[in-house]
């Protein structure tokens, strides 16, 4: 799990600096140019270490370079707004491949409900496209504050709910199953 979350928070940066900056100073042009800057810092700190960048990472420094350039010179935060979702809408489609989920789950998941493991990847998907579009209607209105909300609120706390849903829902399938394969050899 600790692997998954570096790489989210690699991936979402450059988000994660704008709402800091943001929250602080109350200037979305102040907060897309550190944006930008540490975007461009995180990909010259990796090459420098000799890292490789994993596709999504290189295209969220890209999305925030060319984004916040276009907030940057029309002065019309909706550019930047909108970068969670194409980040949404890309993790989305890479989930619309059959039993993706598959290598992240314990032996005992994929031994057990291989088939609910393959669901629940679809289900993913769904919810990383219906976050995405939440992302760009909620970017859409202009209001900052709420987009903030929803980035930092809202679409964490849905995916937090999912993980803890579909954790349960597999512990009390695995725990069904496995009971009921014991009662069948006694």
């Amino acid at each position: 799990m600790g692997h998954a979350l570096k790489h989210l928070f690699s991936d979402f940066l450059s988000t994660i600096v704008f709402l800091a900056v943001y929250a602080a100073t109350g200037d979305v042009l102040v907060a897309t140019g550190v944006a930008i800057a540490s975007a461009i810092a995180q990909f010259i700190a990796a090459r420098l270490r000799n890292q490789k960048l994993e596709m999504m990472t290189l295209a969220s420094v890209a999305l925030v370079i060319v984004l916040g350039s276009a907030t940057l010179l029309t002065n019309d935060p909706r550019f930047v707004l909108i970068k969670p979702s194409i980040g949404h809408f890309a993790i989305g489609i890479i989930m619309l491949k059959r039993d993706w989920m598959l290598r992240y789950m314990p032996q005992r998941v994929t031994d057990t409900i291989p088939h609910y493991v393959t669901v629940a990847g679809y289900l993913w998907a769904a919810l990383m496209f219906i976050l995405g579009a939440g992302t760009i209607a909620v970017a859409m209105t202009g209001d900052i504050k709420l987009w903030a909300l929803y980035v930092s609120v809202i679409a964490v706390g849905a995916k937090v709910v999912a993980f803890l849903v579909q954790y349960a829902v597999f512990r009390i399938t695995i725990h069904r199953k496995l009971r009921a394969a014991a009662a069948t050899t006694a």
